[in-house]
């Protein structure tokens, strides 16, 4: 494996703006998670369950989309402008078709909702949230799709810049609507709900005229002429993106669907999950952000047909991965007491929150080696093994071992959260050899070219 410092420098140029977007994104819900905590055990509870149906409904449709990075990025190695247009303009349709989609699951969420044993106040926060949020979701869908374009000409810092206007509009949305100010209601950890729906409006409508007015972005161009629906350009964009939905949509319901179980055990137990999936959320920004950036560069070298960079890149690729593991590692390590503590003021809760950043700490090498495979396969336009590997090893391996080692009594008496967390790092180990494996046959197919 060769290590190569000018891929190195291009890579991390793209990663540390993606890397700013996506931290001060997750930072809206960090706030969300802090100020609901403030209020009372019973709404951070509900948040955490809320975001256990929301998080992989909106990621999963997240996924569909991040297909166009991988696109565009060949387009603009390629310079094909004309085509970044057309299949921009299929994939904000197709935006469309997958808004309407989220709207109707959403419309059920209180199905699975009546499944669980919990505390009537929580299930109506829960639901609440859930009806209010669900009014961001088309402005969100297009403001990635705006977002995608952008990254996969390798211009990534626009996200950074309407992310700050997002958190900036964010924070004060909140004070309104979960503690009723200015003649607001008072609506508790529900009203993160309305602020994330306006914040998503605001971030949509500043990026679109970001890249409208964007030289580098030829936003003009783009905008020049409404092109008219092509289903089969959005067939193949969403043929692309689906594999990448599907690993979206098993990894974040490994994580968001953890509370939905463990919820019979109490606010308590919920609260502690959440506290440390939240902290695990901001530190997994770092190796996904590299992931995306490896997208971006591999796409365009395979764009400009170069395939021995390409090759370099991906073994550079790689080798980062490894690095950033152990540096996420350490961080988690030795901050895992302080950065609990800003989560709650309850003894319970931190002690809790606090041994669950512990196992944290060990899948982060899997974690890191698998999204930048998956990045490298984006990149490639390879996407199709990504869904059933990750399927395999997130719920068939990780979930199942993980609730065993929880809430049974077959392997060790249970275990609680912590034994879904050790079962989420054999899953993540699992995916990490599979994926690696799956790339190094594209690597073979790439040497021959």
């Amino acid at each position: 494996m060769t290590f190569n410092i000018l891929e190195t420098r291009n890579l991390i140029k793209l990663a540390v703006p993606v890397f700013l977007a996506q931290v001060t994104q997750i930072l809206m819900g960090v706030v969300d998670t802090m100020m609901a905590g403030q209020v009372s055990p019973y709404d951070l509870a509900a948040l955490a369950i809320a975001l256990g149906i929301w998080n992989p409904v909106l990621l999963a449709l997240i996924g569909v989309l991040l297909a166009l990075t991988g696109i565009v990025a060949q387009h603009w190695g390629a310079k094909q402008f004309e085509s970044i247009r057309q299949d921009f303009f299929q994939a904000l349709y197709l935006s469309v078709w997958l808004a309407i989609f989220g709207y109707v699951v959403i419309g059920f969420a209180h199905i699975p909702l009546n499944y669980i044993k919990m505390e009537p106040e929580v299930f109506e926060l829960s639901l609440a949230y859930l009806d209010y949020v669900v009014w961001g979701l088309p402005a969100f869908l297009a403001f990635c799709v705006l977002r995608n374009m952008s990254e996969g000409m390798a211009y990534t810092k626009p996200a950074v810049y309407i992310a700050m206007i997002g958190l900036a509009v964010n924070i004060p949305a909140n004070y309104l609507f979960i503690y009723g100010e200015f003649g607001m209601p008072k609506l508790g950890s529900a009203g993160c709900g309305v602020a994330t729906a306006i914040v998503n409006w605001v971030m949509a409508i500043s990026l679109f005229i970001y890249v409208y007015y964007s030289k580098r972005l030829k936003g003009r161009f783009l905008f020049k002429k409404i092109e008219p629906l092509n289903f089969a350009v959005q067939f193949q964009i969403f043929k692309l993106g689906f594999p990448i939905a599907l690993a979206y949509f098993f990894e974040v319901t490994l994580f968001a669907c953890i509370p939905l179980f463990i919820a019979p055990l109490g606010a308590i137990a919920v609260s502690g999950h959440q506290v440390a999936a939240s902290v695990s959320t901001i530190l997994f920004m770092v190796p996904l952000s590299l992931s995306m950036a490896i997208c971006i560069r591999v796409g365009n070298l395979m764009g400009q047909q170069n395939y021995k960079k390409v090759t370099t890149c991906i073994h550079t690729s790689l080798a980062l991965a490894v690095i950033v593991s152990a540096f996420v590692a350490l961080i988690t390590y030795l901050g895992r007491e302080f950065i609990s503590g800003l989560y709650s003021d309850s003894p319970e809760v931190l002690a809790l929150a606090t041994s669950i950043l512990i196992y944290a700490c060990f899948y982060q090498l899997p974690d890191a080696l698998q999204v930048a495979s998956t990045g490298v396969l984006r990149g490639l336009k390879h996407t199709k093994p990504i869904s059933y590997i990750t399927f395999i090893s997130y719920w068939l391996v990780g979930f199942s071992l993980g609730y065993i080692l929880a809430l049974t009594d077959y392997i060790t008496p249970a275990m609680g959260p912590q034994g879904f967390w050790l079962g989420i790092i054999v899953g993540l180990s699992c995916a990490a050899v599979l994926l690696v494996l799956t790339l190094r046959r594209q690597l073979e197919k790439i040497t021959l070219l």
